[in-house]
């Protein structure tokens, strides 16, 4: 049981495994949004168009663009995805594996068979 505990504890820990650290942030990122809206009775804009003097124009239109960004990008998934072995069946399809006849596979086995007999010749082995 102690063991078990002490496996547990050796394992490394990041910011966002705690619950409360992912709260916290979130918190944080909700005090920033109500803080730029309300700067929006404080700052004087520059606009070009009578649209951009509506309260919040520009969250309410990130926010749009966003949800925008998110569709369109799910409706490309549709046609551009591939299959996870998609570059592997390619591969396989230019260049295909040459055909052994008997007598090199034979060589071939004879030649692995001398390497294992001599330690071979592996790097990392």
């Amino acid at each position: 049981m102690a063991n078990h505990e002490s496996n547990n504890n050796s394992e490394k820990k990041y910011l966002f495994d705690n619950p409360k650290n992912v709260k916290r942030i979130l918190y944080g990122l909700y005090v920033c949004c109500a803080v730029l809206v309300l700067l929006e009775f404080v700052i004087h804009r520059h606009i070009y168009h009578s649209w951009e003097d509506l309260f919040a124009f520009y969250p309410i239109y990130g926010f749009i663009g966003c949800v925008l960004l998110v569709l369109v990008a799910k409706w490309m998934r549709t046609f551009l995805m591939r299959d996870e072995d998609y570059y592997d069946k390619l591969e396989k399809k230019q260049h295909p594996a040459p055909a052994k006849s008997e007598s090199t596979a034979d060589a071939d086995s004879e030649s692995n068979q001398a390497e294992q007999k001599q330690g071979g010749n592996h790097v990392d082995g």
